[in-house]
């Protein structure tokens, strides 16, 4: 408008925050999608990657739980009343150690037995799928609980493995069937708003309506929630907070650390590559892990696929 002219006539076309969006509270996941997507991630990091066997090994689970997400029938929704109650009192829906199992999730377990079994798999996986196999529902079971409840014992890890990405599709597909906007996020911002797990790290957005947010990703039901940047997701402080990486990488995969209380958190930037994946891009940088590990802090919270190295 001139100076000393008349104020135009007619209404607001625009973006009344000023071309600020604000971002998205949670994204659920696409069971259809999650698992190939890190599949793919992990065989284009495997070449000259030092452990580019274990990552092609991974791959190859990650594409079983692809094929139990898509093949599996659709299970029964959740009650609408029970996520209005748990999001009343401030309880993710889903929560983990309370959830009351469906058995499909066993149908998916024998599933990606039986897609890995196709694979070209190393003799200790062999005997592992062999020894699942062969358990009782009842310790199946068990071993599902004491993953949920962080009880498993060292015996029980390579089984474990199996369990816990059969896990993974299960509450990945029920995450994926819920309806966001009746979801909100818990007060404790490091914990999983669906079933209150802890994420496996945060992907830092390079495009959307709103780039360059954090977004945590969940380790067992796949959803993502937005955490404010520079904020430690351990204890919530932001007075010591700061970022690790190793000198000359790409700086894809950054740990943010904290001093206050001596844990850090892995940070994925989407800026530097547009295919990184929170999932894959974690277990291609143990590196990164051994590094903080050893100057001293501690991971906010363990990949569920480490459970075996």
């Amino acid at each position: 408008m001139k100076q000393g002219g008349s104020p135009p006539t007619g209404k607001w076309i625009g973006n009344p925050q000023g071309g600020v969006t604000t971002p998205e509270a949670l994204l659920l996941p696409n069971p259809m999608l999650r698992f190939s997507a890190t599949a793919d991630r992990m065989r284009a990091l495997s070449p000259d990657h030092p452990m580019a066997k274990w990552l092609t090994f991974m791959a190859d689970l990650s594409d079983a739980q692809h094929i139990a997400a898509t093949t599996l029938a659709p299970m029964p929704p959740i009650d609408r009343s029970l996520i209005d109650r748990s999001v009343a009192g401030r309880i993710p829906p889903l929560a983990a150690d309370g959830h009351h199992r469906n058995s499909a999730w066993r149908d998916g377990l024998a599933l990606m037995l039986d897609a890995l079994e196709r694979c070209s798999l190393p003799a200790p996986a062999r005997e592992t799928i062999t020894k699942v196999r062969s358990s009782t529902t009842d310790a199946i079971e068990d071993l599902a609980d004491g993953f949920l409840r962080d009880t498993v014992r060292g015996a029980d890890a390579g089984s474990a493995l199996y369990v816990a990405a059969a896990l993974q599709v299960y509450f990945t597909r029920l995450a994926g069937s819920l309806d966001a906007s009746a979801l909100r996020l818990l007060p404790q911002r490091g914990l999983c708003p669906c079933c209150g797990s802890t994420p496996v790290s945060g992907l830092i957005t390079a495009s959307g309506d709103a780039p360059g947010i954090r977004y945590l990703y969940c380790s067992l039901c796949s959803t993502a929630w937005n955490h404010v940047r520079a904020v430690c997701i351990t204890c919530e402080s932001s007075h010591k907070v700061s970022l690790k990486e190793i000198e000359g990488g790409p700086g894809v995969v950054k740990a943010e650390i904290c001093d206050d209380c001596q844990t850090y958190a892995k940070l994925i930037y989407q800026i530097k590559d547009t295919k990184a994946d929170p999932y894959a891009d974690d277990l291609a940088t143990l590196g990164l892990d051994i590094m903080v590990s050893e100057a001293g802090w501690a991971r906010h919270a363990p990949n569920p696929m480490l459970l075996v190295g």
